[in-house]
Order: structure tokens, then sequence, then C-alpha cells
């Protein structure tokens, strides 16, 4: 069985290929834009292991390319954050988890933020939910990893540059082991 670094490295080497919904990036160049942009902004190891892998839920389900084209949530961000659960803690996994409420809770909370949001998100935020109600934003404020997940959108909300020069994935290897690292209960 492959530990979850071996299992990371062949996912985002092997699977990340697809494109990005309507961007013109692959899944693997969104993600190491994400990483770029989070750590750019002197983000934690947990949030840019955040930022790197948010959507590897899109890469490790079975229904297709754009499930959202179809009329369905494949809840990338639920399935990401029980995957990623076992191996890292929560300030990995809830941001994760939590990206996509965050565009939920943008719509509601920035009157122009809709407006910026890509054609695919937009169809995909009509299946999450739509904007969030006044109750559903007192919740989404009240858990500790809001403000995070709220960052980790808007850096998903431009990792889309095709002319994006980044590192490549292995660069990001020692932020995965820091939160790794950090995740591991005390002996």
């Amino acid at each position: 069985m492959l530990d979850i670094r071996d299992e990371l490295i062949d996912i985002y080497s092997n699977r990340a290929t697809d494109q990005y919904g309507l961007s013109d990036v692959n899944q693997l160049q969104h993600a190491l834009q994400s990483a770029a942009l989070a750590e750019r902004q002197g983000a934690d190891a947990d949030l840019i292991v955040a930022a790197l892998l948010h959507d590897v839920g899109h890469m490790i389900h079975n229904l297709g390319h754009d499930p959202a084209l179809e009329g369905i949530d494949d809840t990338h961000e639920e399935l990401a954050a029980a995957w990623l659960r076992p191996h890292f803690g929560s300030a990995v996994t809830e941001p994760v988890r939590l990206h996509v409420p965050a565009k939920r809770y943008l719509c509601a909370t920035e009157p122009d933020y809709f407006e910026k949001l890509s054609e695919d998100s937009v169809r995909s935020l009509a299946l999450q939910g739509g904007s969030m109600s006044r109750t559903e934003l007192a919740a989404f404020e009240s858990l500790p990893y809001w403000r995070q997940a709220v960052q980790l959108r808007r850096i998903d909300d431009t990792a889309k540059d095709p002319a994006a020069v980044t590192e490549p994935f292995p660069y990001y290897l020692k932020y995965i082991d820091r939160a790794l690292l950090a995740s591991k209960p005390a002996p």
C-alpha cells in the first residue's frame, strides 16, 4: 500500500491532467498555482497544503470530467476532506472541506463577488445551494477555520492562469511533510 506522500505524487503525476473546469489550465496547474499563491501570501504549511490539495476530490471520484455539466454536485470538497483526514489535521482538512461553502459565503457577503465567478463556478454554485442565507452565514462564521477557507477560496478563484510558472509538485513535499508531522499525535 502506498503511503500518502506516494499516493499524492501518483495522483498529481497521473490523474491531474484533466482540464480544470472551463479554464485554460489543468488540475495540476491549478493546484500548483494555488499552492504558489498561498506561499506568496505568507501562509503557513497547513494552508499551503490545503491550497495544493483542495481539489483532490475531483481526481478521486468516478463521476467524470465535469459532473456539474450533468447537473451533479460532486461534493468534491467533502470527498477530499474525508480522504485527507486520516493523514492531515483540521488545519488542512477544514479549509479544504469549507472552500465550497466559502464561495457561497462570499456570494452572500460581497455584492460583486458573483460577477467575478467563471461560468462553471456559477453552474456549480447553483448545485451547491447558491448564496448563503443569514442563518447559514452565522453558522459558517462560527466554524474554527472559516477565515482560512475564505482565503483558500480567493486563492482558488485566481489560480487559473495558463501562463503562470510555478514550482513542480515535488517542491511542495516539504510543506506536505510539515503538515503530516504537525498532525501526528504526540507519543
